[in-house]
């Protein structure tokens, strides 16, 4: 069975991997294990223990502080929780809407810009 601890570990270690571009298989490597420990890591399903949370700190060249920011928010209910994610910028789909921003041309993204800040207004 899957502790909430582990599973926010292995959401934390996907997230900065995705974040630099870097593959399983590549983090597998520099931290000396197979590809598919890395998915278990990921999802939650094995434990992560102190030393390999070390090397895995290093490879992806964070504080092994960083896979437990934000856990107590993530033990709070839905209606309590954070309309904005805390690391915003280490979100997935955060990131995927600002590149897909700045691929809008000029003119059409100041009236998206404007389209989006009267919505959240009324929202």
């Amino acid at each position: 069975m899957t502790h909430h601890v582990d599973v926010h570990v292995g959401k934390r270690v996907r997230h900065r991997r995705w974040l630099i571009g870097m593959t399983q298989q590549q983090l597998a490597q520099q931290v000396g294990i197979k590809f598919q420990q890395i998915q278990k890591y990921e999802t939650g399903a094995n434990r992560i223990s102190a030393s390999r949370l070390w090397d895995i700190a290093e490879a992806l060249d964070v504080p092994v502080s960083f896979f437990f920011e934000g856990l107590e928010e993530s033990q709070k209910p839905e209606s309590e929780k954070k309309s904005v994610p805390a690391d915003l910028m280490g979100d997935k789909e955060a990131l995927d809407l600002v590149r897909s921003y700045y691929a809008i041309p000029e003119n059409q993204r100041r009236r998206l810009f404007e389209l989006a800040r009267v919505l959240s207004d009324v929202a």
